[in-house]
């Protein structure tokens, strides 16, 4: 499905708390979003499968299935809209796994509602910039160690290689700078660089080669 389909302005929010998925509800309806909530994850799956919102919220901590139980049903890897896991202060390594599991980002408890309306608006933005590369990688070459890495790992790369910052890398893609720094973290390992100088250079290696 593409940003033009009915469900583009469509937002699945699923959290087990009714205050939380009431408040997400009503400041995402004020922007013009439609939003459809589940309490739980088997629901949720059934919709997901069937048709594809322009974004997805997803409590960490989840009766039955957990968030990252449901991201790996789902292969949020590979899903066509940006997905966003709800985690309190002591849920960040959850947190990170579940960015290592296809999440984009993840919003952190108590959160402002704001702040939430901004993190998705941006994110969907990023998606959309990214459909209409065609889902092509900002990296252009290949490079030792490409297939090793996801597409969006591929893209946060792209970003380093440009000189860019934490920030403007996030501001570009649509994330948190923190969890471009998950990223980097990830990168590095994959690719056995020390720092952003050496992931330069292993990205250069191909055209230098050529």
């Amino acid at each position: 499905m593409s940003v033009t389909d009915t469900s583009a302005r469509e937002i699945f929010i699923v959290d087990d708390d009714p205050l939380v998925l009431n408040a997400l509800s009503v400041v995402l309806s004020r922007e013009g979003y439609q939003v459809t909530g589940f309490g739980e994850g088997a629901s949720f799956l059934a919709a997901a499968k069937t048709r594809t919102p322009t974004c997805i919220i997803l409590d960490v901590h989840m009766p039955g299935q957990s968030g990252l139980d449901i991201l790996k049903e789902l292969n949020a890897q590979q899903y066509p809209a940006p997905i966003f896991i709800i985690s309190g202060v002591g849920d960040i390594p959850m947190a990170v796994e579940a960015i290592k599991n296809g999440a984009l980002d993840f919003i952190e408890k108590p959160f402002d509602a704001s702040t939430v309306v901004t993190r998705v608006r941006e994110a969907v933005e990023a998606f959309a910039r990214r459909a209409q590369r065609g889902g092509a990688d900002v990296l252009s070459r290949s490079f030792p160690g490409h297939d090793l890495l996801t597409a969006r790992e591929r893209d946060v790369l792209g970003q380093i290689a440009a000189g860019s910052s934490n920030k403007q890398a996030g501001r570009e893609l649509g994330i948190s700078p923190r969890t471009i720094e998950v990223h980097r973290a990830r990168i590095m390992e994959k690719l056995g660089a020390k720092n952003a100088a050496d992931l330069v250079r292993i990205v250069l290696s191909e055209s230098r080669s050529a």
